[in-house]
């Protein structure tokens, strides 16, 4: 009878920590409610595009849908617009670790590219990461998922 029950109760947290790699597909909302994004998948790798941001959070207050990417270092960059534009490239989901690895993701506050990582919480909270070199140098931002 113990058997059983240690058998049910590790299929049942086994079911519960398992990460399909496709989860991460969909429209998420940022929890502090200022980014949209849509995660999509070429060729086994992840990238995210922008659907929608607060702009008056930004330090210009510029109308969403007139924003450019200034701060970008390549001067031929600068007049794409935030809006539509991917901001995540090349995240691969590594089952061992059960989460999103080796990604690159552009923030367009600084122009700058990070390294990136993803992680699907229990609580359906997806955890992004942006960091320089090593993980714990970084910051992190949760979504939802709407989609």
């Amino acid at each position: 009878m113990n058997r059983i029950f240690f058998i049910l109760l590790f299929l049942i947290f086994g079911k519960l920590n398992a990460t399909n790699p496709d989860d991460l597909l969909g429209t998420w909302m940022s929890t502090d409610n200022s980014v949209k994004v849509e995660v999509y998948k070429v060729n086994n790798q992840f990238k995210a595009k922008v659907l929608w941001f607060n702009h008056l959070l930004s330090e210009s207050k510029t109308p969403m849908h007139l924003s450019l990417d200034t701060n970008n270092p390549n001067p031929a960059l600068r007049n794409r617009k935030i809006l539509g534009m991917e901001i995540l490239d090349g995240l691969r989901y590594d089952a061992q670790k059960k989460e999103w690895v080796n990604g690159k993701i552009y923030d367009a506050s600084s122009g700058r590219y990070w390294s990136s990582c993803a992680k699907l919480l229990q609580n359906g909270i997806l955890k992004v990461r942006g960091f320089w070199k090593v993980e714990w140098i970084g910051k992190s931002i949760s979504f939802r998922k709407v989609s």
